[in-house]
């Protein structure tokens, strides 16, 4: 460590053989991986309440988001191939702008990969349900909804929690293809979509093109709408690659492979995006498909490709887990080097055979299983948004003080024009989060206020230094 108080730095180290993890990753992985993350949920359920919430100006919220993450991507690139080690953020903030900054940016990541990873399992509990109804293997209602849901518990979705803990627990190769398959698969089914869709595009269902306005106004209960209001959900749609970054210590060439990955998938997810989201909204109405949980398959079905439609569902259904691979993997591996660091207990630090930290990814697994099973999951796509950008504006930070505090340290990747764009990504970050909704931004406050107690009373005076 370095430096004194709240503000002491950590010092990159090797670990030692017992805790290091097998290098097994090159970018065709990583780029798959970050598309494995982005591509899911956002775009085959949050186009639907963001076309709600701007109307057609919904394509220029897709810009001005992928706009945002485009600049943090590219943050977060050149903060992975300086510091080429495990923890995205938390390890990047820990070594640039301090210990307790670091904790408010872990706690934050904690909140954003639990409620990420508990509401797409949630989300395929239902496609799953629905498809073994189909089969004349019902689900009894009690074990495939939570209390609030009207049931006990939410069976299936503890289920797909546990076999992708056990996919990671087998090695990072081995869930690496698995995941690379089913990508192939989701990209597949949107491709689908935009060559059904996007023939059908007529001028008019582009108007009124904002009716609610470019900025973030309240309806007065509680949502805001128009242009920048959209934007701050569909945000959801487009993180995922700091995902990437948290598989540095498992990349074999991660100078150069980490930045392949993020800022590749980022831009191969903005494109897919944007001739998805101009397939959905010049097809149809979107006062027609912005109340339904599948926008997708429901603008089919009013094309007449009800068997199209129904493909579409059952592939998305069928790779969604890839959302939750990526996601899950992320957040074992924060956890893992918080434990390193001592703010868990260090058991939890060592690695098995096959180079996997098995003990934290159960951990990781009963905690999430339990939030999917019982926990009620309102606004969860907003929530994890505020955690999220709260990890985009200290990368960025991270950037910028580490530019002024060591101009000449070694930067395998150099983000072009610095002191434009991680400035940029700080303030597009900041106006996000002030079109989040209020409910969202006490409980985010709360969230960490929560966190620094547990800082303050337990994890500072276990912090190895």
């Amino acid at each position: 460590m370095s430096g004194a108080g709240l503000l002491r730095r950590k010092v990159i180290v090797e670990q030692p053989p017992e805790r290091q993890l097998a290098r097994t990753l090159s970018w065709p992985h990583l780029v798959a991986l970050g598309v494995g993350a982005i591509v899911g949920t956002g775009i085959l359920t949050l186009i639907g309440v963001a076309s709600d919430r701007a109307g057609p100006a919904v394509l220029l919220s897709f810009v001005v988001a992928g706009a945002i993450c485009a600049c943090a991507a590219l943050c977060y690139a050149e903060m992975a191939s300086a510091i080429p080690a495990s923890g995205s953020a938390y390890t990047y903030s820990y070594a640039v702008l301090g210990e307790v900054v670091a904790w408010v940016v872990g706690w934050s990541l904690i909140l954003e990969y639990s409620l990420v990873v508990a509401t797409v399992a949630v989300g395929w509990s239902g496609y799953a349900v629905r498809f073994l109804d189909w089969l004349g293997l019902a689900v009894p209602q009690a074990l495939a909804a939570g209390p609030e849901a009207g049931g006990v518990v939410n069976l299936p979705a503890m289920l797909i929690i546990a076999v992708v803990a056990w996919l990671l627990s087998l090695g990072t190769r081995e869930s690496a293809r698995v995941n690379a398959a089913l990508v192939v698969l989701k990209i597949a089914t949107l491709a689908l979509f935009v060559i059904v869709a996007l023939p059908q595009f007529h001028p008019a269902n582009l108007q009124p093109f904002a009716p609610f306005g470019f900025g973030a106004n309240s309806d007065g209960e509680g949502v805001k709408r128009g242009m920048m209001g959209a934007a701050a959900i569909i945000f959801f749609a487009f993180y995922g690659f700091d995902a990437i970054s948290t598989a540095a210590e498992e990349t074999k060439r991660p100078d150069r492979d980490l930045a392949i990955g993020i800022v590749g998938s980022m831009a191969a997810c903005t494109l897919i995006y944007l001739l998805v989201g101009a397939a959905a909204v010049g097809a149809v109405s979107y006062t027609e498909f912005g109340q339904s949980a599948e926008p997708l398959a429901l603008i089919l079905d009013r094309l007449g490709q009800g068997t199209i439609a129904s493909i579409v569902a059952l592939a998305a259904a069928i790779a969604l887990p890839t959302v939750l691979l990526a996601f899950f993997y992320g957040q074992s591996r924060i956890f893992l080097v918080m434990a390193r660091d001592g703010f868990l207990p260090a058991s939890l630090a060592t690695v098995s055979r096959r180079g996997t930290p098995v003990r934290i990814t159960v951990l990781t697994a009963i905690l999430v299983a339990v939030i999917a099973g019982l926990a009620p999951l309102d606004q969860i796509a907003s929530l994890a948004n505020a955690g999220t950008l709260c990890a985009f504006i200290a990368v960025a930070a991270c950037v910028l003080v580490s530019r002024r505090r060591d101009p000449d340290a070694r930067r395998p990747f150099r983000m072009p024009a610095a002191w434009l764009i991680a400035p940029l990504a700080i303030l597009g970050c900041l106006y996000l989060f002030t079109s989040l909704s209020g409910l969202t931004q006490r409980f985010f406050f709360a969230w960490n206020a929560a966190g620094l107690l547990v800082y303050f009373l337990y994890a500072r005076r276990r912090a190895l230094v």
